[in-house]
């Protein structure tokens, strides 16, 4: 029947028996046929670039870095903070703040829950003092699986209070930015004016003499990159990320020419200078440490 057109596809692959029904074992008797077997969706993951097949858990171990062209998949927060801060070395701090409709947009509530269901999050953004081989920082994550790391009110603020966290303390501050969403328009002017506080806050940092490491991940776009995660002292992007203001389409659309290959990706703005350093994710932790052992021993680093 027609409506058997549109029936939704299971999401399994059945694997079929090597034996068919009704097959003979040879003494005469007949074999029973095998059970099929189902393989859950999932298990195998496609890159997007070379679209080499993996299984999922090779592809974790590998830190979700394709075996074969090293394509940098995304992250969530919670793994990023597994990548990069020492086991039991992080102590997250303003964990009340949590998100309001003050504009009563609508429909904004329930895609809260939403995200904080799938993430498991209560806003975008995880901060808190964290130990990177022994060395104390202040750090705040960007979860872009949190209605695409966009910025709202506490966002802006988680961001704030870490910086203004780490000028108390005199500690380095670092960012992990995956902001795709720029400014939260659910929040209008109140999502708008947390970037003027971040880079605010920033001067601030920057007159304590502390040191703010940014790190770009995929991707990091609009008001996020427009404010704090385009101010630090030193620039870091990981392979693949993109990274800009206004994304590529609406860009071409609006100067009406063809945009160069890579445009805007973290390896085109490593080559005209808009970031200091292209950082694989295996190598992110250890780079991390160098820059702060020099920052902490006024450059001299020993050891490693």
């Amino acid at each position: 029947m027609l409506k058997d057109l549109f029936k939704t596809k299971p999401k399994y692959i059945t694997v079929k028996s090597d034996q068919p029904f009704g097959r003979s074992n040879g003494n005469g008797s007949r074999v029973e046929p095998v059970e099929k077997k189902e393989i859950p969706d999932g298990l195998w993951v496609k890159c997007n670039r070379c679209s080499q097949i993996t299984y999922h858990k090779d592809l974790e171990k590998n830190l979700k870095v394709c075996p074969k062209c090293n394509f940098h998949f995304r992250i969530n927060a919670k793994e990023r903070l597994e990548l990069l801060v020492d086991k039991g070395g992080f102590q997250e701090l303003n964990t009340n703040l949590k998100p309001m409709n003050v504009l009563n947009f609508p429909e904004y509530e329930i895609k809260i829950k939403k995200s904080q269901k799938n993430t498991e999050l209560i806003e975008g953004a995880i901060s808190g003092r964290a130990l990177i081989n022994n060395i104390p920082v202040s750090l705040v994550v960007i979860d872009f699986a949190f209605m695409g790391g966009s910025m709202g009110s506490v966002v802006g603020e988680k961001v704030t209070r870490a910086i203004e966290y780490a000028i108390k303390e005199k500690l380095p501050f670092i960012a992990v930015s995956a902001g795709g969403g720029g400014a939260r328009m659910q929040e209008g002017i109140f999502s708008l004016m947390q970037m003027a506080k971040t880079s605010q806050a920033l001067n601030k940092l920057s007159e304590a003499g502390c040191l703010y490491i940014s790190i770009l991940t995929d991707p990091t776009m609009g008001g996020v990159f427009a404010s704090f995660a385009s101010l630090g002292d030193i620039i870091i992007a990981e392979p693949d990320a993109l990274i800009g203001f206004a994304g590529p389409r609406v860009i071409q659309q609006t100067i009406r020419q063809t945009l160069p290959p890579g445009f805007q990706s973290s390896q085109f703005a490593l080559e005209h200078g808009m970031i200091d350093m292209l950082v694989p994710r295996k190598e992110l932790k250890s780079s991390l440490t160098q820059l702060l052992k020099i920052h902490v021993t006024g450059g001299e680093v020993s050891g490693d």
